[in-house]
């Protein structure tokens, strides 16, 4: 049985962010009525009091945490968030996650725990990521250092990752209770992802390799907080050991179609002029 989708409402976190703006986005377009929950709408992760007015009335939430989902604190704000949204009467509750982050469990299990009719969807590396942020202006500048090494990783691009949430969402009791691994159709090195940027774009693009704790070191010169660039630091140790060198199926099974490949989402951002200097 699939969702009354005319008559739900869906709070959506992070709703200008790079996976919130997409899962409104793909909300609207299949007829779900989205309530954005910001700080420009006045919603505020960090300050409690302002979850009630936003949860109040709506049918589902999309949670995705400002910080990652597995940095300290975030396991206790999505549990208190969605015990909240459950008291509301907001059940069906979906999160952003990350595909082989250990550190995220503890939050995927404050949700679980919650009470709600729950959708944990553990995301590939986003291939915006490159178009969108940090490290989209390295690319620009020429160079990207990343301590990813020649690892692999099967990028997702966020469209996709929208679309699996809305279908969670409207798929009534058939995504509830699940954890959907979502990811590109095939796998790619840090350094084969700008070569594809630097042919597309007809730029001479490079990327180097660093260890991560020269990273990290890095990431505390240009401003990031010592604790989160520790955290950061520990992260990607792990995280790019190899681990998720692998594709899911995920994408395929709950939109019955080829998740869209790197390539493409290339050509649409080189068209666009997302790389110029």
């Amino acid at each position: 049985m699939t969702q009354d989708i005319g008559n739900t409402t869906i709070v959506v976190t992070g709703a200008t962010g790079r996976t919130g703006s997409r899962v409104a986005r793909a909300a609207k377009a299949a007829g779900l009525t989205v309530r954005a929950a910001s700080r420009a709408t006045g919603f505020d992760w960090a300050d409690r009091s302002t979850w009630a007015e936003t949860l109040r009335g709506a049918d589902a939430a999309y949670l995705v945490h400002p910080a990652d989902v597995g940095a300290p604190g975030t396991a206790e704000a999505v549990g208190e968030l969605a015990g909240t949204a459950v008291g509301l009467g907001v059940r069906r509750l979906v999160l952003l996650s990350a595909r082989g982050e250990d550190q995220a469990l503890p939050t995927e299990e404050a949700l679980r725990a919650s009470g709600a009719d729950w959708t944990v969807v553990r995301a590939a590396w986003f291939a915006q990521n490159f178009s969108e942020g940090p490290l989209a202006a390295e690319v620009r500048g020429g160079e990207l250092v990343f301590p990813a090494g020649e690892v692999a990783e099967p990028f997702v691009d966020v469209r996709d990752i929208a679309e699996v949430v809305v279908a969670a969402v409207t798929g009534g009791e058939r995504y509830a209770g699940r954890t959907l691994a979502v990811t590109g159709p095939r796998l790619l090195t840090w350094g084969g992802a700008v070569a594809e940027i630097a042919a597309a774009t007809g730029r001479p693009l490079a990327y180097r390799a660093v260890p991560a704790r020269e990273y990290g070191e890095a990431l505390v010169g240009f401003g990031v907080p010592p604790e989160e660039a520790g955290f950061l630091t520990g992260l990607f140790g792990t995280l790019l050991d190899g681990r998720n060198a692998r594709v899911e199926d995920g994408v395929r099974q709950v939109l019955g179609r080829e998740p869209r490949d790197f390539a493409s989402f290339v050509a649409e951002e080189a068209g666009a002029g997302t790389w110029e200097a």
